[in-house]
């Protein structure tokens, strides 16, 4: 009978022990801290791209929706204008692709389709140049890089620099400006020196001048 209940009484220790245990469920504090408390770092905002407006020597393609007389594909002139089927001739020049695009769509659809479905593509860019004369080491005509801002300083580096007799103090830029002639006088020299000082942007057609220094 002793020994029965001395054996009762372990079984029931060894329950109460168990029971009494708590389940091991992870650390369900720590991990709620992390999913609630993990920063969220935001991507930057992408630019878009400056705007191309049409111009002379853009290749462009017109096409029209089931269409494919209309299908056009060239070069538009130096005036700004472009050959196209039905229409005949059509100012494209200074126009962005969407403001060419609804264009073109507006006029089929007044006296020719309804609701034409119009898309414009350019398919070769015309090259843009500058031409720099005077004191620099390879006088001549220069394309500009695309896709950024073109500078003054620049356009003297890569003309490869100033001769022996080159003056910075005395820089020229001739540009047309809305069909009127503009001469800017610049100093490139302290524009090099100066690191807050503007840049100047070299525009497609300039024409840059490096003047001789006097001793």
């Amino acid at each position: 009978m002793r020994r029965f209940t001395a054996t009762l009484v372990v079984l029931l220790s060894l329950l109460m022990a168990k029971n009494g245990r708590p389940e091991q469920t992870g650390d369900l504090s720590t991990s709620e801290s992390n999913s609630t408390t993990q920063s969220v770092i935001a991507s930057p905002p992408v630019q878009p791209p400056k705007m191309h407006l049409l111009a002379p020597d853009d290749l462009v393609e017109i096409k029209v929706y089931q269409q494919p007389d209309l299908e056009t594909k060239g070069r538009i002139d130096q005036d700004g204008t472009v050959s196209m089927p039905l229409l005949g001739v059509i100012k494209l020049g200074e126009k962005s692709v969407e403001q060419a695009r609804a264009m073109i769509r507006d006029r089929l659809a007044k006296d020719y389709l309804v609701n034409p479905q119009v898309s414009v593509t350019v398919v070769e860019y015309a090259k843009q140049t500058f031409t720099i004369l005077g004191e620099v080491q390879r006088p001549g005509t220069y394309d500009i890089p695309a896709g950024r801002p073109f500078t003054l300083l620049q356009a003297i580096s890569l003309s490869g620099g100033y001769t022996r007799i080159g003056a910075p103090g005395k820089v020229i830029v001739q540009r047309i400006e809305n069909g009127q002639k503009k001469v800017y006088n610049l100093d490139a020299g302290s524009m090099a020196r100066d690191e807050r000082a503007k840049p100047f942007e070299v525009l497609p057609n300039d024409n840059i001048t490096v003047g001789e220094r006097m001793f």
